[in-house]
């Protein structure tokens, strides 16, 4: 390994922001108590909980009390969907969902019934069809339809603006996953409900923030408790910092759009120049600016990250939320795009243009390495 260690796999948990660890430390100290409790230790941590819901209001578009905290980016994906459902079970079950949406969606939807999941296709760049997403949203017995703001694996934004004009002519709310977006564009304001995730923008786990606007009828599911959607409650000091980190980060944003997306052009211009046998996926303008993925023909994906790890470079493969099962992508076969061979980058704050110049000098003597492995150098 020649040189320091390169983390580039921000499309999960992206490295801790400073103001995060700062907001966390101090929130640790003035907040450990219970903020349910009646005594003085008991209001302070009340007191920045609810300043952190304020400020995630703020920083999100939407009113303090539309803001629940939860356990983190998963629960709240799970409680959007099912309490969404819950509250229109006299319209029906059925959730019409994308069909690169994460997992987490799709899992929840079938936890509703066997059938109640339709997923609408995609085109090659992951951007949903919106005369299919029309006709399924419209389609009878429809309670939620769940779209997210950007493919966290390719990087594509989805046209929700539309598809959120055509759920609310036909009366079903949309709940939509800016896990991937938040803190690194501008959100769209075209939602009922609004999942994002702390850890993505450098906040730290034990959180998750779902919105839902008070028009839109949800029903927390589970057991009576004070916080009906957390029940028990969350961490203050986590809530604390996903608050305040995002507010750092939204202030950053312009200039730090623009030096990432610099970055994630160099990395795609390289890879195409210089890597044979490779596709670039995703959309190259209407994307995230700091996430690319690219395939690889004849190459195992799990052994090429391995390979690029033993040489110094952290990022990941896959589907961004089940790569963990060592399972294909199921976004990019929605894509019709290469399931074997994945790698995807995603740089963060602290990622500096020698970083990626130095990943592009490696990359393509990893791949060369491991088609050789398997045989299939010079191809």
């Amino acid at each position: 390994m020649d040189g320091p260690r390169v983390y580039l796999d921000a499309a999960g948990p992206a490295p801790r922001h400073p103001a995060a660890t700062q907001a966390w430390l101090a929130a640790e100290a003035e907040g450990w108590a219970d903020p349910r409790g009646l005594h003085a230790e008991g209001r302070r941590a009340r007191l920045l909980l609810e300043s952190a819901r304020e400020s995630l209001a703020g920083s999100l578009g939407c009113r303090t009390e539309e803001v629940h905290l939860v356990a983190s980016h998963t629960a709240a994906l799970h409680a959007g969907v099912l309490g969404l459902a819950r509250a229109r079970r006299r319209t029906g079950h059925r959730v019409v969902a994308s069909a690169v949406e994460r997992a987490a969606v799709h899992e929840a939807a079938r936890s509703l019934e066997p059938d109640a999941l339709t997923t609408v296709p995609v085109d090659a760049l992951a951007r949903v069809d919106l005369a299919a997403w029309d006709a399924a949203v419209r389609s009878p017995g429809v309670a939620v339809a769940a779209l997210q703001h950007a493919n966290g694996e390719v990087g594509t934004l989805q046209p929700v603006p539309a598809a959120h004009a055509t759920a609310q002519t036909a009366g079903v709310p949309l709940l939509v996953d800016a896990g991937a977006s938040a803190g690194q564009v501008p959100l769209p304001a075209d939602w009922d409900a609004l999942a994002v995730d702390p850890t993505a923008w450098g906040g730290i786990a034990g959180v998750g923030v779902l919105a839902v606007r008070s028009r839109t009828r949800a029903t927390p599911v589970g057991p009576g408790d004070e916080d009906p959607w957390s029940p028990g409650g969350v961490s203050v000091a986590a809530a604390f910092a996903a608050a305040v980190s995002l507010e750092a980060v939204l202030r950053e944003q312009q200039e730090a759009d623009r030096r990432r997306r610099d970055l994630v052009d160099l990395l795609r211009r390289r890879v195409a120049a210089e890597v044979p046998d490779v596709d670039v996926v995703g959309d190259p303008v209407e994307r995230l600016p700091h996430v690319v993925t690219f395939s690889c023909l004849y190459v195992d994906g799990e052994t090429l990250l391995g390979e690029l790890d033993r040489r110094g470079f952290a990022v990941g493969s896959g589907s961004a939320c089940t790569s963990s099962a060592q399972e294909p992508s199921h976004v990019l076969a929605a894509m019709g795009a290469l399931t074997h061979g994945n790698v995807r980058v995603a740089v963060h704050h602290r990622t500096t243009a020698d970083d990626v110049e130095r990943f592009c000098d490696v990359l393509p003597g990893a791949v060369a390495h491991v088609r050789g492995l398997a045989g299939a150098a010079g191809l």
